[in-house]
C-alpha cells in the first residue's frame, strides 16, 4: 500500500471557494481515476487555510497509472485551471505503512 497525503494551503478566504469548485469539477473526475480517497479534511487549528486530502494505492505503480490517466482526462485540465490559481501552496507526502500500522 501506498498512502499519498496532500497538503494544499489555499489562498486566505478562498477554502470556500475552493471547496465548492473541486466538489462541482473535480471530484468525480478524481474518483474516477484514482480510486480510494481515505478523506478530504479542512483545518481548523494551527496552520489555517489547508484543505488535506488522502489517496491510497497499491504501490507505486498503480500511482502513477492512475494520476496518468488523470491527467489526460480533460475534464480534470478543466478543472485543475479553476483550482490552481487559489492554491498558494502545495505539499505532497508519500507514505508506506510500518508493519504494525491497521492500514496495510
Amino acid at each position: 500500500m501506498l498512502i499519498d497525503l496532500r497538503t494544499y494551503t489555499v489562498l486566505p478566504g478562498k477554502t470556500r471557494e475552493y471547496l465548492a469548485l473541486y466538489e462541482e469539477h473535480a471530484r468525480e473526475v478524481q474518483l474516477s481515476h484514482l480510486g480510494n480517497l481515505v478523506g478530504y479534511f479542512t483545518s481548523e487549528v494551527g496552520p489555517l487555510n489547508e484543505v488535506v486530502h488522502v489517496w491510497a494505492y497499491k504501490d507505486w505503480q498503480d500511482r502513477a497509472d492512475r494520476r496518468a490517466s488523470m491527467w489526460a482526462d480533460p475534464r480534470f485540465d478543466n478543472a485543475a485551471a479553476r483550482l490552481y490559481p487559489l492554491i498558494q501552496r502545495q505539499e505532497n507526502k508519500l507514505l508506506t505503512p510500518t508493519s504494525f500500522s491497521p492500514l496495510k
